[in-house]
């Protein structure tokens, strides 16, 4: 390559690092919108739009574990196999979950989370969130269990959100928020060392009542990319969408672990997306 030839190739990679670089900040600066509204509480509408699109079982046997992976790689949940539930203080199995308000797989985890959550309950209250404007799918819109209500005649649900959303660069590290006990500490450590092979838990895990564990999301964040609460509430209606076959697919799977969980004492738990569960895997 002679010298004009090499001059012109760097030219050209210098306009697609600028190019890149010009794409990114106006990303960030086109979705910086939606942090807006961390924090601020959903309205009743939305809360009955979730639990509409939850309870719509026509979706949910159309779209069946939809595009969770599968397969000895894929981010199903484990089966523990310990035969001691995790209980509350009433005995009612519980859900624990443990995120972060910045982790972008916690935001799209949420999502599936509490379609499958309002199957056997209800959220009385729900704030939104975004994931991080610093990490991996910046911006994500979703919800934070952290101030959150949840009822259910069968099932408990505990959440820890660990950090905030807001990179501190003081602490090299996001705001810490809420400390995990040590009771439900050990257990997401205990598993994690178990099926990762290092006690250094990722963000998302879902415990379901110790019959099931997942670690890690069951969907990619990108699905979310983009859109805002209002638009991802409509693609999750229509099955056709990659965002109902990626979030309502894991609210499936996780529906079918709680009902595990539970022994099937609840009415969902006959539906055919939930009998079909272990056909599908």
């Amino acid at each position: 390559m002679d010298k004009r030839s090499k001059y012109l190739a760097v030219i050209i990679l210098a306009a697609v690092v600028l190019a890149a670089t010009a794409y990114y900040f106006n990303s960030l600066e086109n979705f910086s919108w939606l942090a807006r509204y961390d924090n601020v509480m959903t309205s009743n509408a939305v809360l009955s739009q979730l639990h509409s699109i939850a309870q719509n079982v026509s979706l949910a046997n159309n779209i069946g574990i939809g595009t969770v992976p599968v397969g000895p790689k894929g981010a199903l949940p484990f089966i523990t196999n310990n035969n001691k539930p995790l209980v509350g203080a009433n005995g009612k199995p519980m859900v624990l979950y443990v995120g972060a308000d910045y982790c972008p797989f916690c935001a799209v985890t949420r999502w599936s989370l509490i379609l499958a959550l309002m199957r056997f309950g209800n959220f009385t209250e729900l704030h939104y969130m975004t994931s991080s404007a610093v990490d991996y799918a910046p911006y994500t819109p979703t919800f934070t269990f952290y101030n959150s209500h949840y009822s259910s005649k069968v099932i408990n649900f505990t959440a820890f959100e660990i950090a905030k959303n807001i990179f501190n660069s003081t602490i090299n590290n996001y705001e810490p928020l809420q400390t995990v006990p040590s009771q439900y500490n050990n257990v997401v450590v205990f598993y994690s060392e178990k099926y990762t092979g290092s006690p250094n838990y990722s963000i998302p895990i879902v415990d379901y009542g110790n019959y099931s564990i997942e670690i890690g999301a069951m969907a990619e964040p990108l699905l979310l990319k983009g859109d805002n609460w209002s638009t991802i509430i409509g693609d999750l209606k229509n099955p056709n969408t990659g965002i109902s076959q990626g979030i309502v697919g894991a609210a499936d799977v996780m529906t079918a672990q709680i009902c595990h969980a539970i022994n099937n004492n609840a009415s969902v738990c006959k539906e055919p997306y939930v009998k079909n569960y272990e056909s599908e895997i």
